[in-house]
């Protein structure tokens, strides 16, 4: 029986990287035996215009029927007008909350050959292999009451929730513990629980449950001095977990670790293993339709699907050795490009990955 993919392409240049995706997708299904269907839905800026909100009820039905979803990215300036609940993001928020994609991963991994495209020097980066835990659908993005107010005094006023369960920070946990066994066994959370009460909970919980893996090494950080450390000294961590909002910005700047946002995957899974892979970027909307995207964080998020809810890591192998042998090749898209090396567009950068991938 065929797995279901769904395709959501999303906005800007989502369409252009998911393209390229689709293409080494295709090929590795064809040459692995995969037997995959790929479907096609609407989410975001897209499901706006055509549907009139951002999620519409065939794609979350498209998307509960699917053994794993492949994400471009959603929202940009276009849709900055519009109400809060139609944003494009607030699709994306809805989908990750409907399929209960609890755990976001974010590797961080600087390819060698991209050490000099670095903001650090390549020997404070050099060899950087990071896994960012973040839990997904929890914490102040989600949180309620949340609004903007009156005071009685005509102020404005804004104000959200920042609230976990324990059972939330349990199975995140428990999913971060689980990943560090299979590589240097060393898990860090981040808190802040020198000032937020739900982050002394956090801290509790996290230290319950690593009772559990007595094999795996447990350590604390606040969030602002992770930060700073993600910058000083970041080999000196495996994996990373915290919640929502400190997740969401240390691994942005993890990203820039590695050269470039554009290189980077991510995976959102459920209890299950069945996940939602995209890129870690946005829609990059001044360099929509030029080809001047790089495709190799989308390329990559497919060899994260298929080797966290596939269950086919021979396919993933040849995905993420396909890319290195691109690298190699001293193909660049402008994200990525240091002088000496061939800059190459959106189209002709997917190209080389399929060729290396029919060794060619």
């Amino acid at each position: 029986m065929a797995r279901k993919i769904l395709v959501l392409p999303g906005d800007y240049i989502g369409p252009e990287i998911m393209a390229e995706a689709v293409k080494v997708l295709q090929e590795v299904d064809q040459r692995f035996k995969l037997d995959l269907a790929l479907e096609y839905g609407l989410l975001g800026g897209a499901a706006l215009d055509a549907t009139g909100v951002p999620l519409p009820d065939e794609t979350l039905k498209l998307a509960k029927a699917a053994d794993a979803i492949l994400l471009g990215a959603v929202g940009g300036p276009k849709w900055d007008a519009v109400e809060r609940h139609l944003r494009p993001e607030r699709g994306l928020l809805a989908i990750r909350s409907e399929l209960q994609l609890f755990g976001n991963l974010r590797p961080a991994i600087l390819y060698p050959q991209l050490a000099d495209a670095s903001s650090l020097k390549p020997e404070v980066v050099a060899g950087l292999d990071i896994l960012i835990v973040r839990e997904l659908t929890g914490g102040i993005y989600f949180g309620e009451p949340r609004g903007v107010r009156i005071l009685e005094n005509g102020e404005r006023e804004g104000f959200n929730t920042y609230v976990y369960r324990e059972s939330e920070i349990r199975r995140i946990a428990h999913l971060a513990f689980d990943l560090a066994r299979k590589r240097d066994r060393r898990v860090c959370s981040v808190d802040k629980a020198n000032v937020l009460e739900v982050t002394v909970l956090w801290r509790e919980v996290m230290e319950e449950v690593a009772a559990e893996y007595p094999d795996v090494e447990l350590s604390h950080m606040y969030v602002d001095n992770a930060a700073m450390q993600l910058l000083r000294a970041p080999k000196q961590f495996d994996v990373l977990v915290t919640g929502n909002m400190f997740g969401d910005i240390l691994s942005d700047a993890a990203a820039m670790l590695t050269g470039s946002i554009g290189m980077l995957p991510s995976a959102s899974l459920d209890q299950a293993g069945r996940g939602m892979y995209e890129p870690c970027h946005g829609t990059a909307p001044d360099i929509a339709g030029q080809g001047k995207a790089n495709p190799l964080a989308t390329i990559l998020s497919v060899a994260m699907m298929l080797r966290y809810t596939l269950a086919c890591p021979e396919a993933a192998d040849a995905i993420e050795q396909a890319v290195s042998v691109v690298l190699d090749q001293g193909l660049r898209t402008p994200d990525i490009y240091t002088p000496g090396q061939q800059l190459v567009d959106t189209t002709r950068m997917g190209d080389a990955v399929l060729a290396a991938l029919r060794g060619r």
